[in-house]
């Protein structure tokens, strides 16, 4: 563990993300045209058309990097209206155009806080704003505050404030694997000057280096009581949730061969949902969105030249056309050489 902080602590300083127009302005347009709405909300047509705290962040972040101040601070104030309303300085998670009142779960989900804070952060540095800093620096406390658990030399980044405790599942703590957004946690340690970020960083390297050890693309939702296992009533699934691993690798620079195998091996075909207990495939995705993430695997292992009809962006539906923008910038700035 020691020898894993320390190489994370250089990744610390070594890895400034850069936000001058990572993503090209087109193809952010085309995004905001179909999914960010005047008041700054950003819809997920995929799930009854509400927003949430993740919708929230991608959108932020996809504006930082595509350099669009305006469309930030739009996202932003309908973030700070209509979500940043708990007690503890975190996001509500969830909200409904359909339901009254609005926010329909008032508990956070720490993907979406986290998301929000790098994004504001992202904007502080490219656009030299230190309100944004600022407020990035205090969500990252707030998200360090409430959602960090510390066991031994481990420290686990709760899904929420609330539900996935010891106290509240009988396989508790429970986590996710996916809401580790990597290239997000070493800039909060720097930005915060708090080093269990890089606990956090460490731990979930490790969680997934050793399922990569037993061949096992990440599930969803995981017990971490004793040895890490698929949780308690959820399907036992690498799905859509967990294949952002894989991306969130590739963007922080950590995508070491043996610990992207599972996930290689699992798309070997085509992207799928797959069962992780007996490696059978319960879907196909054909969507662009989900298929580039293939390809950047490839792009990044073996330098394989990302397929031309990839490389053009047309929106499809919120969540693969997030995950199709986001792959896209990381290929730009990391791995020209495949575009």
């Amino acid at each position: 563990m020691k020898r894993l902080l320390g190489a994370l602590a250089a990744i610390m300083l070594a890895f400034v993300p850069t936000a001058q127009a990572a993503l090209p302005l087109e193809a952010w347009e085309l995004y905001r045209q179909k999914f960010v709405m005047e008041d700054g909300r950003v819809v997920d047509d995929m799930n009854g058309a509400i927003s949430h705290s993740e919708s929230q962040g991608y959108g932020l972040l996809l504006a930082c990097l595509a350099g669009d101040r305006t469309s930030f601070a739009r996202i932003l104030a309908f973030t700070r209206t209509e979500l940043l309303i708990r007690d503890d300085g975190l996001a509500a998670w969830r909200w409904d155009p359909n339901a009254t009142p609005r926010v329909t779960d008032v508990n956070n989900a720490t993907d979406g806080d986290l998301l929000i804070a790098y994004a504001l952060n992202c904007a502080g540095t490219a656009w030299a704003m230190p309100g944004y800093t600022n407020a990035a620096r205090q969500l990252a406390r707030n998200i360090a505050k409430t959602t960090f658990l510390a066991r031994g030399s481990e420290t686990w980044l709760m899904p929420a404030a609330s539900g996935f405790s010891e106290k509240d599942r009988a396989d508790g703590p429970v986590i996710n694997p996916s809401y580790w957004v990597f290239e997000a946690l070493p800039v909060m340690a720097r930005l915060t000057g708090d080093n269990s970020w890089l606990k956090v960083q460490a731990t979930g390297l490790k969680l997934l280096d050793t399922l990569a050890k037993a061949n096992m693309p990440a599930p969803e939702w995981m017990s971490v009581k004793a040895e890490p296992r698929p949780a308690d009533g959820f399907p036992a699934q690498f799905g859509y949730n967990a294949m952002r691993v894989p991306l969130y690798l590739l963007r922080a620079g950590l995508a070491e061969p043996a610990r992207l195998a599972p996930f290689r091996e699992a798309w070997a075909n085509s992207p799928a949902i797959v069962d992780v207990r007996t490696r059978k495939v319960v879907e196909e995705l054909s969507d662009p969105g989900y298929r580039i993430l293939v390809a950047a695997m490839a792009c990044a292992l073996d330098g394989t030249a990302i397929p031309q009809d990839l490389k053009s962006f047309q929106p499809t539906a919120y969540y693969p056309s997030t995950l199709h923008l986001l792959t896209l910038a990381m290929l730009s700035e990391r791995y020209a050489r495949c575009m």
